[in-house]
């Protein structure tokens, strides 16, 4: 499909480049190059966005020329669209009068173009950009190896998500040989925030919930307005809660004006959470991906972790909890019962360190399994019998 895509290159001298509303960096970078790597070929390239290019990608090399527009306004002989399964997610105007080419590498990516190279098997459509130039015999620029660089680094999570192996590294160190600077695109993508993000950060903690391996965020339109935050400021938030020891997957809600509800889903792997948005009609990565719904916010909450709840993976480790659990609360019942019974045996001392040791450490097993989930009656009987053994091993009674 790749020289597939190239023949209908060659046949053609102008087109415009775009990809998603609200474009990540995998979006930006590979428009970005792609459309300098036509313009090495010999072509006219043009990359229009219906959201501009977001703060943190601004700086990157041919970012200055991107055209912010709603609708296709020009004379082009073919339109390149790159990370969409549809022409609608561009919500740009007037595609649908161009001859389309597709480039993506989404799970749910759909053969919607007149030429479709879809590849999931590619860890970033940067990837596929690349391989694409190398086919066709363009070097790889310095500024164009910047621009691949940071849309491999931002979609696999900073090598982090699942699917990034040593073909991931192995395609970062060509681009770096290439010219590309890794402690300055990092710099740019990470250490650039705004302060109306920190301040929506802040916002979006404040309202953490957590479910055993499942944690969420949200934020709501007021928050939005009150920490003076444009949408491209929300964009990150969801891998706070991701974050969290234990947690396997995270959901971000997002309200958006006219009351419906934004939600970036991410996984570390256990979940497939691409299969989860596209049950509301969304898509993305097995690791990162999207959706929108209807509010309220309760409503929207409800509906997706229901669905996240529902998965087996998520099933299974509840399940291990449970016997680790159930196994806890049973050693800690033999202690106490162990120095129970060698009481009135005769053979263990009331007064003596091994009796009072056994209860306190039974004793806080079981306090700490009834903390979770808290059951106030069990707490307080244990924690009291802990302290009434501890106190004793450390002040033992008075012989008479």
């Amino acid at each position: 499909m790749l020289d597939e895509v190239i023949k209908h290159i060659e046949q053609r001298n102008r087109f415009l480049l775009t990809s998603h509303a609200r474009p990540d960096g995998d979006a930006v970078g590979s428009a970005l190059a792609c459309a300098q790597i036509l313009r090495l070929m010999g072509k006219h390239a043009e990359v229009v966005l219906r959201d501009g290019v977001p703060r943190i990608y601004q700086p990157l090399p041919f970012a200055d020329a991107v055209v912010c527009a709603d609708r296709v306004n020009g004379n082009y002989e073919a339109a390149i669209v790159l990370e969409c399964d549809s022409i609608q997610r561009t919500r740009l105007a007037g595609l649908e009068n161009h001859f389309l080419i597709s480039i993506d590498h989404h799970l749910s990516g759909r053969p919607f173009a007149h030429v479709n190279w879809i590849d999931p098997h590619a860890v970033a459509t940067a990837e596929m950009v690349y391989r694409l130039a190398r086919r066709a015999g363009v070097t790889i620029s310095p500024e164009i190896a910047t621009c691949l660089y940071t849309a491999v680094l931002t979609d696999t999570g900073s090598f982090m998500f699942h699917g990034t192996s040593e073909r991931t590294f192995a395609l970062a160190r060509e681009l770096v040989l290439a010219g590309a600077d890794p402690v300055l695109c990092a710099r740019n993508v990470y250490f650039a925030h705004s302060t109306a993000k920190m301040r929506l950060l802040g916002a979006a903690l404040s309202n953490l919930h957590r479910d055993g391996t499942l944690a969420w965020i949200w934020v709501t339109q007021v928050q939005m307005e009150a920490a003076e935050a444009r949408e491209e400021d929300c964009e990150g938030l969801v891998n706070y809660a991701l974050s969290i020891k234990n947690v396997e997957v995270a959901a971000f809600f997002r309200e958006l004006p006219d009351g419906r509800f934004r939600v970036s889903l991410r996984s570390k792997g256990q979940l497939n959470v691409a299969a989860v948005a596209q049950a509301f009609g969304g898509g993305g990565h097995e690791c990162a991906s999207g959706c929108s719904l209807d509010g309220p916010l309760s409503v929207a909450i409800e509906r997706v972790v229901t669905h996240l709840r529902a998965d087996p993976s998520v099933q299974q480790w509840a399940m291990d909890i449970s016997l680790v659990r159930q196994i806890a609360s049973f050693a800690g019942a033999l202690l106490i019962l162990f120095a129970y019974l060698g009481h009135q045996l005769g053979w263990m001392d009331s007064r003596k360190a091994t009796y009072n040791i056994l209860n306190t450490i039974g004793s806080a097993i079981l306090a700490y399994i009834a903390f979770h989930p808290f059951q106030v009656g069990f707490v307080v009987l244990e924690v009291t019998w802990a302290l009434v053994s501890a106190y004793a091993l450390v002040k033992p009674a008075r012989l008479n």
